[in-house]
Order: structure tokens, then C-alpha cells, then sequence
């Protein structure tokens, strides 16, 4: 992924070390998957997935369980909706949101936006086509890793890669977003604990910013990022 993936995952890491933006985030994911599919983890492999996410970054037990609770209540009905923008040197923004209240998250989108140089809200479908759209599950192990990558691709696995961090090494898998139930299972079959599953949107045709220019935009990342309605959001920086 290169170095301005990784400056883009240490700075957003850093930024959602905060539990009171980290927690509502993991929250809402897990609601909304209970929502959809039931409160009962055993059965709902999209529940399982956010709550293990959830345990990856420390969230109490009581809290997961209210989550899952809130699904059955008034309270955990929620919409998610996604937003297409631009920016300057040519950075595509692509944002995934989970709101009760549509009017209120578009209209802060917009706000963030209209107060950057050279940025605005583009029609839905405008990038979409930009981006791939893969399940991405990141883990640590030491089994095998040939053997293990053999394995998986009966799970759907099209790629692994292997990263360093203080910790030591760790690998990210990608396969198509079809096969996430796929890939999850051949996890959960294998043992092998996940600390993070997402479905994330890879660009097809990446940009390189220079350090000034990402800074830059990082600027606009971070007004999006931190709204509480706000999931994920991607770029096209390599």
C-alpha cells in the first residue's frame, strides 16, 4: 500500500484513540449488523465480525451488549448512506456513513467541504467506479504462511500482504467483497483470530501527494473522520 497509506492509517489511528469517537463508531456498526441480520452472534457472521472489532480496540462488554440491545429499540434504526467528493491535486473522496438523522449528516458533509479550497460534493456515482470494493482482514500468526495462504484461497482470498509494526509483523488478506462471509469462515475454521474485518474501497488508479500536499488534505480528512456519523472514508492516495 505504501508509505502514504501507512502516514494515512498511523494518523487515523491516532485520531481514534479517543474512545468517545471510537466507541459510537464500533457501536453503530454492530447495532446495524443486528439489526439486519439478528442479535445472535452464532448466526450472523457480520455481527461476529464488528463485535470482534470491537474487542480489538478494548470496547467493554457492557457496551457491546447494549448495542446489540439498542437494535430491538426505536433508538437503532439507522440509515447507510455514502457521499463522493473531491479535492485538490485530484484526491477523490469516497465517505460511508451511518446516521439516524440523514438531513443532519449531509448537511455537516457539505459544511466540511465548502470551508476547504478547491473541494466540493459531487453527485452519488460520480467515483464510485473508482474504487474496488474488497473485504480486507487484518491478523497475526504464526502458522505456516504458504501453507495458510493456500488454504485461504478456497476461502476467496485474491492477496496477502505482510506489514511491520512496534509489534512485529502482521498480514492483511483482501478478496472480493462477495466472498467476506467466505474469507470470515475460512478464519474462524483455521482458528486464526482476526483483530480487524472491514470491507473497504481500494482505488483503481491511485495518486502520489507529496508530503506538503497531503498534509494538506489531511486537514479535510480530519474534519470528516471525526463526525460522529461517519464510518470510513477513502481516497484515491496511493
Amino acid at each position: 500500500m505504501g508509505r502514504a497509506f501507512e502516514y494515512r492509517r498511523a494518523a487515523k489511528e491516532k485520531r481514534w484513540d479517543k474512545m468517545s469517537k471510537v466507541f459510537p463508531k464500533l457501536a453503530k456498526a454492530i447495532t446495524v449488523a443486528a439489526k439486519e441480520s439478528g442479535g445472535d452472534p452464532a448466526m450472523n457472521a457480520k455481527l461476529r465480525t464488528a463485535i470482534a472489532n470491537a474487542k480489538a480496540q478494548n470496547m467493554p462488554k457492557d457496551n457491546i451488549d447494549a448495542a446489540i440491545k439498542r437494535a430491538s429499540g426505536k433508538d437503532g434504526i439507522f440509515s447507510e448512506i455514502t457521499y463522493e467528493g473531491k479535492a485538490a491535486y485530484g484526491v477523490l473522496i469516497f465517505i460511508e456513513c451511518t446516521t439516524d438523522n440523514p438531513t443532519r449528516t449531509i448537511a455537516n458533509i457539505k459544511s466540511y467541504f465548502n470551508k476547504t479550497p478547491n473541494a466540493s460534493i459531487l453527485t452519488n456515482g460520480s467515483i464510485d467506479f473508482m474504487f474496488s470494493r474488497k473485504s480486507v482482514f487484518e491478523f497475526r500468526t504464526q502458522s505456516d504462511i504458504e501453507e495458510l495462504e493456500l488454504t485461504l484461497i478456497d476461502y476467496g482470498l485474491e492477496e496477502l500482504e505482510k506489514l511491520n509494526d512496534e509489534e512485529g509483523e502482521y498480514y492483511i488478506a483482501y478478496g472480493d467483497y462477495t466472498d467476506f462471509g467466505r474469507l470470515n469462515e475460512g478464519f474462524e475454521t483455521l482458528q486464526i483470530p482476526i483483530s480487524k474485518a472491514t470491507l473497504q474501497r481500494i482505488p483503481t488508479s491511485p495518486i502520489t501527494l507529496d508530503e506538503t500536499q497531503l498534509q494538506e488534505i489531511e486537514k479535510l480528512l480530519d474534519k470528516i473522520e471525526e463526525d460522529d456519523d461517519v464510518q470510513a472514508v477513502y481516497t484515491n492516495i496511493e
